[in-house]
């Protein structure tokens, strides 16, 4: 097959070793996270100390209280990443097996519920604190796009969520069974879209550089809910176009639904990422509007 790209040999492993018999290894995702959280910390806290990006020239919080923020937002996008993979991808298998839902070890975190639980930890934080919510809502929208860049990349780089079959050039051939399991694709090795990059480079790169550049030229965070609303309207407008390319998950799929749509009829349908991405672009709407009614 010409024209495709082998996968890289990157171990999912950065390193390990050994304690007391047990073995302990960081692997690229966790560091994703942590790079994730820890960047978007930082963007948080700067922004928090220029007061004259915000509302009449006074910041929301104060450094301590994203410090604060932090501890909430973890416990949020744990809680509400594995519950989510649990409801929205494999119910039915966790429904039988309920004392693997707490099982992070074995992987099964979604972004849709990550974000519910961070929307639910902003959300009670903001209560507790007397702190404008849609402000808050706003300072994390703009230290999002860090971590979903450096996840995508642990995703391509553990071999997972790849694409659909494809023989673009820049198609990868992905190791295991699974990802050359291509029924009706002749090509062998089976190549596929490199997925994981391409949310990498909307999610996290398009999407940021506008954010930043709406906040530092356009002085978007004084109007309290237009960050957060061009961010969740690009995010789902952004994984609802990478859909079209994404490999539907293997729950999903089967001989009569090979392209695993969720809802589909009359040879077209949509995927569950693409089903869960219309509410963050509605979401995403009506903070826009909102945010026009502050002068």
């Amino acid at each position: 097959m010409q024209g495709v790209l082998t996968f890289p040999d990157i171990s999912n492993e950065i390193f390990s070793i050994s304690l007391f018999g047990m073995d302990f290894a960081l692997r690229w995702y966790a560091l994703a996270y942590i790079a994730g959280i820890l960047i978007g910390w930082r963007i948080v806290v700067t922004a928090m100390r220029r007061p004259a990006l915000w509302p009449a020239g006074r910041a929301p919080m104060t450094a301590e209280q994203v410090d604060e923020l932090l501890t909430w937002i973890i416990l949020g996008i744990i809680l509400g990443g594995r519950l989510g993979f649990v409801l929205f991808y494999q119910p039915g298998y966790y429904l039988a097996h309920p004392l693997e839902i707490p099982m992070l070890w074995q992987g099964g975190m979604a972004f849709h519920g990550g974000l519910l639980g961070v929307a639910a930890a902003i959300t009670l934080f903001s209560w507790k604190h007397g702190v404008p919510l849609l402000s808050a809502a706003d300072a994390l929208a703009l230290a999002t796009p860090p971590g979903l860049f450096f996840g995508r990349i642990a995703n391509f780089i553990n071999a997972e969520l790849w694409g659909r079959p494809s023989d673009l050039p820049w198609a990868v051939v992905f190791p295991g069974l699974r990802a050359q399991d291509c029924p009706g694709w002749d090509a062998v090795p089976c190549a596929r879209h490199p997925s994981q990059l391409y949310e990498a480079g909307l999610e996290g790169l398009v999407l940021g550089a506008l954010l930043l550049w709406l906040v530092l030229a356009r002085g978007a965070l004084k109007r309290p809910g237009r960050v957060a609303g061009v961010f969740f309207m690009g995010y789902g407008l952004a994984r609802f176009t990478v859909e079209f390319f994404r490999q539907a998950d293997p729950q999903f799929m089967s001989p009569d639904n090979p392209m695993g749509y969720v809802l589909h009829g009359g040879g077209v349908g949509i995927t569950m990422g693409q089903l869960l991405s219309l509410p963050m672009v509605a979401l995403g709407l009506i903070l826009l509007a909102l945010s026009r009614r502050h002068p």
